[in-house]
């Protein structure tokens, strides 16, 4: 809200998936302002969703709503899926640099495309604030899920490794509450409609619907020219049943027959701009160099991968929840720096050594973090292990290592003897304590 009554005038794009709230941002920000006393009239909330919205371009929809509403003052306008308004970016440039009565907040499903837009026309002028799914710590908030950890001021992760083993002990007993809740989470993702509904199943459907078939059956072939949906809806399916492995894209080629590499090169891009998936790069850590040239892909949000796949019990499935859980761990640590010009996440496969990994590689400025996740009942790592050997090595600049496992009992520091102690924390908390430090981060 503070950029509608800022001295610095601003106008603010919403990016982010379907279903992750930006429209229900929309409408708090205009009840706020009723509230506050604006005038109702002084109000403009369109969207471009819809398909009447096509024969009109916002200079025309200004123009009528002015005609009618001919008041004086600042007038506020709420533009949804603004990418669906023909030369969007011109407009908002013009009524950024005539109007100093206007100002304007607007939501959009494709990242990339509103960030070219500010970037072509919007310097200076509006910022894109990423929307990702909720947190686990958001998702416990929402639904005022009771008995939830009071956590110490200041208490990161990074810092768990200090502390004394009773206070660790006492710390990670203050989470058991939370582990059918996060159970859930598990199967409805981090959609605040879903996550408020009653029928889970009916959930995994509207996920299926709204969430991926939209996207790729409408708002892709929209924007991007796809000429055949069901190839992507393929490719899409591939990258589900793949999520969080290294991916060839000569690989998924030959898997899918029809499809040419060059082709899912470009689907791939595609589907990260709508905000499907994410591609997580190799980096290097010390001397050690990594695979070069192949991501890793993971979808958006684990329970969209669910519910695509049909996974009735994922929790009942060891290699299934280890996916979700590795999937879970790198969208909320890319969400807790998304707003970091300074960090890049990505992972950590030795070029000479297929075996040695990392899964999620933090670089900082004059750090890096090692995040390895071993979700299942024996979370015990070899000597060999990357981790380890990473770890171990001087002149890596790795600051922290972790080693995310299952149970709440499965913590502290590992036995290994390493330069950077190897610290083991539970999914759980590790996942509720940097959505926490997040939500502080950006209040």
């Amino acid at each position: 809200m503070q950029f509608l009554h800022s001295s610095i005038r601003r106008f603010a794009v919403l990016s982010g998936a379907r279903r992750v709230g930006k429209t229900t941002v929309l409408y708090q920000m205009i009840d706020k302002l009723i509230d506050e006393g604006v005038n109702p009239k002084n109000i403009l909330y369109v969207s471009f969703d819809n398909p009447s919205m096509k024969l009109v371009n916002m200079d025309e929809v200004l123009g009528i709503y002015e005609s009618l509403y001919p008041t004086v003052g600042e007038r506020f306008l709420f533009f949804d899926e603004i990418q669906y308004s023909s030369d969007w970016e011109l407009w908002m440039k013009v009524v950024y640099d005539t109007r100093s009565d206007v100002r304007l907040a607007a939501t959009g499903s494709a990242s990339p495309v509103l960030e070219k837009g500010a970037a072509d026309s919007g310097t200076g002028r509006w910022n894109v604030l990423k929307v990702q799914t909720m947190s686990f710590f958001e998702y416990c908030g929402l639904l005022a899920v009771p008995d939830r950890p009071d956590i110490p001021q200041g208490l990161g992760i990074t810092k768990l490794h200090a502390m004394q083993k009773g206070e660790l002990a006492d710390l990670m007993n203050r989470f058991a509450p939370l582990q059918r809740h996060f159970n859930r989470y598990l199967s409805v993702g981090g959609f605040p409609e879903l996550a408020l509904a009653g029928d889970d199943a009916y959930a995994q459907k509207l996920l299926r619907d709204d969430v991926v078939d939209k996207v790729i059956k409408r708002d892709v072939l929209t924007l991007f020219n796809v000429r055949n949906p069901l190839s992507m809806e393929k490719l899409f399916l591939y990258l589900c049943m793949n999520s969080s492995n290294i991916f060839n894209k000569q690989a998924a080629a030959n898997a899918l027959e029809s499809i040419s590499a060059i082709t899912i090169e470009d689907y791939l891009r595609f589907l990260e701009m709508s905000n499907l998936i994410f591609q997580s790069q190799p980096l290097g850590v010390g001397r050690q160099a990594s695979l070069k040239g192949k991501p890793k892909v993971y979808v958006a949000d684990a329970a969209v991968r669910n519910a695509v796949l049909m996974i009735e019990d994922v929790l009942s499935d060891d290699a299934e929840m280890g996916i979700v859980i590795e999937t879970l761990v790198y969208k909320h640590i890319m969400s807790f720096y998304q707003k970091s010009s300074l960090a890049n996440v990505g992972y950590f496969r030795n070029a000479n050594n297929n075996k040695k990994e990392v899964d999620v590689v933090i670089e900082l400025p004059k750090e890096k973090i090692l995040c390895e996740v071993k979700y299942r009942n024996d979370s015990s790592i070899a000597e060999s292990d990357a981790i380890v050997a990473l770890s171990r090595e001087n002149g890596t600049e790795v600051s922290h290592s972790f080693l995310i496992t299952k149970s709440l009992a499965d913590y502290g520091k590992s036995r290994h003897e390493t330069a950077v102690p190897i610290f083991r924390i539970p999914a759980l908390p590790f996942i509720y304590m940097l959505g926490q430090a997040e939500s502080a981060l950006f209040k």
